[in-house]
């Protein structure tokens, strides 16, 4: 488990882009569980629509990315510093199966495939409850920016 504060330490992201708020299990190297609450609240429904809110797909797959960031880092021991940047490289296959509204806690389970020269890839799901959402094949690296 990891909490708010935990993440916080571990990620750079900040409100309004942070988008994982708690960690439910992680088994290092291998796999991690988070939550996302989708709240009413998220700037982005203010136009994202006005007439019936959905969580934009980009920002579901920014929420599995930054799951997937925390299990890489808890893999190298260690969390983002200022020198320090979690970037996306690719994102292959990504399909959307249902929408993500207000009131939805999207679960993000993110397994590491491989990490292979400072790129990892992940096959990373989002479900709520026990529906798929989104699932895609993400790659991303830490670069250092000093």
């Amino acid at each position: 488990m990891m909490d708010i504060h935990k993440i916080l330490d571990k990620l750079p992201h900040r409100y309004p882009f942070l988008m994982v708020d708690r960690v439910l299990e992680i088994d290092k190297n291998v796999r991690i569980r988070a939550l996302k609450n989708v709240t009413i609240n998220e700037p982005f429904f203010q136009g994202h629509f006005p007439t019936r809110p959905v969580m934009p797909g980009v920002l579901m797959l920014e929420a599995l990315a930054q799951a997937a960031a925390l299990l890489a880092f808890d893999a190298m021991g260690e969390g983002a510093d200022e020198n320090s940047v979690y970037y996306f490289v690719g994102i292959d296959g990504a399909r959307f199966k249902r929408p993500v509204e207000p009131g939805d806690q999207l679960i993000l389970d993110v397994q590491m495939d491989r990490n292979k020269a400072g790129i990892y890839k992940f096959n990373a799901q989002a479900f709520v409850g026990e529906e798929l959402a989104v699932s895609a094949q993400i790659m991303c690296t830490v670069r250092k920016v000093a």
